[in-house]
């Protein structure tokens, strides 16, 4: 007997990241530039934070929206650092990462067959959430623009179906961002449009040019954005799984509904880490950033040393070069440099069919290795007749 599945999940697909990632098994030798996790610790005060709150017995539940500290120094720390103001008691959920977050979200706003614009190349997560809350993704192609929406693009998509435009910034996969001035167009387009704004911005503290800008900071579309952040990034704690949620009061009643429902709360022990990380640790991510800097400033030189187009990141810490000019597909040019050249990368159709042409690859990783792996692409590139 085989009982009938959700049709949505059995359709959903192994990551591109993950399937070169998991092929390392295979060849311990080579060299994991896959992964998009920084290299460094969590910060020791953090970890104590964390241990603390354990040894305390401060493991029981917490408000589902997370505990009222937490969300106070959320509202503060995105008060001070980006002028944005959040009510900690109704606008505020502290979520088991970004990726419930925006879960959450989508299973709030969606209903079956709305359409989610996101820009594109996109992170591989993103349309099998699109999906599994009975939306559509209409993908926005930015490859032929400089990996950056436009509004007159972002305006040609939308249609009487459209729900949302979901927009990450600095972006994975291409560690691109965009300026204010880039973005003033596109929220006056968006002005025109009953549509929510969605805008993951777990990479906002890993700007490495100019500073950031929130969509949220734009009044005229505020009451309809959902803000997505998290630690995860900016403070080295993918695993602790800490996430935020900012948005409406209108809006965020009904999303902490679906939040309890889904998860409860956060877990406890990561929220008393997380103030201890925006109370006492903000200076964390401006030093990691000088590492990854050092990193983007040789992989970059060395990438367009070997004659690779590529558009060089203001954040994040990955890079995304065209490859199109070998004349093999994305998929391929990957598994040959896995196999031939002894370094893992992710091909550029892991983030949907406007990343075929390009390959990324994550400097989240130290200096030794990226020698080692930049030395090992120059001459295996050199075999290659195109």
């Amino acid at each position: 007997m085989s009982l009938q599945l959700n049709p949505r999940a059995e359709a959903l697909k192994i990551s591109g990241i993950r399937q070169f990632f998991n092929q390392l098994v295979d060849y311990p030798n080579a060299i994991n530039l896959t992964i998009g996790q920084p290299d460094f610790p969590t910060p020791e005060k953090v970890k104590e934070a964390g241990r603390a709150a354990i040894a305390a017995d401060m493991t029981s539940y917490s408000h589902n929206a997370g505990l009222l500290e937490l969300r106070q120094e959320i509202a503060s720390f995105f008060s001070d650092t980006y002028n944005l103001t959040y009510n900690p008691q109704t606008e505020i959920i502290a979520t088991n990462g970004a990726s419930e977050a925006l879960d959450a979200t989508f299973r709030t706003i969606l209903c079956e067959g709305d359409e989610v614009i996101i820009p594109a190349p996109c992170f591989a997560g993103y349309e099998p959430l699109v999906s599994l809350n009975g939306g559509k993704t209409v993908l926005l192609d930015t490859s032929k623009t400089g990996l950056v929406p436009t509004a007159e693009s972002i305006g040609a998509l939308i249609t009487p179906k459209t729900k949302a435009i979901l927009f990450n910034f600095p972006s994975n996969p291409t560690g691109v961002t965009l300026s204010k001035e880039q973005m003033e167009p596109i929220v006056e387009e968006l002005k025109k449009h009953e549509i929510f704004v969605l805008t993951d911005e777990i990479y906002s503290e890993n700007t490495f040019i100019g500073s950031h800008t929130s969509f949220a900071c734009f009044e005229d579309i505020k009451d309809r954005t959902f803000l997505i952040h998290g630690l995860s990034k900016s403070h080295s704690m993918t695993g602790w799984r800490m996430g935020f949620l900012l948005g409406p009061e209108e809006y965020v009643k009904h999303i902490l509904k679906v939040h309890m429902y889904n998860t409860v709360c956060a877990s406890v022990p990561t929220q008393y880490a997380a103030i201890e990380a925006l109370k006492n640790n903000r200076h964390v991510p401006a030093e990691m950033n000088r590492a990854y800097m050092e990193r983007l400033e040789f992989v970059y030189g060395k990438l367009t040393e070997m004659g690779l187009e590529v558009v060089k990141p203001n954040g994040a810490f990955y890079i995304f070069p065209s490859i199109a000019k070998y004349g093999m597909s994305s998929f391929e040019f990957a598994t040959r440099l896995l196999k031939e050249a002894g370094i893992a990368a992710v091909p550029g159709t892991a983030f949907t069919e406007y990343g075929e042409g390009f390959l990324r690859i994550s400097y989240a990783y130290s200096m030794p290795t990226l020698k080692q792996a930049m030395e090992r692409m120059a001459a295996w590139l050199k075999t290659l007749d195109y």
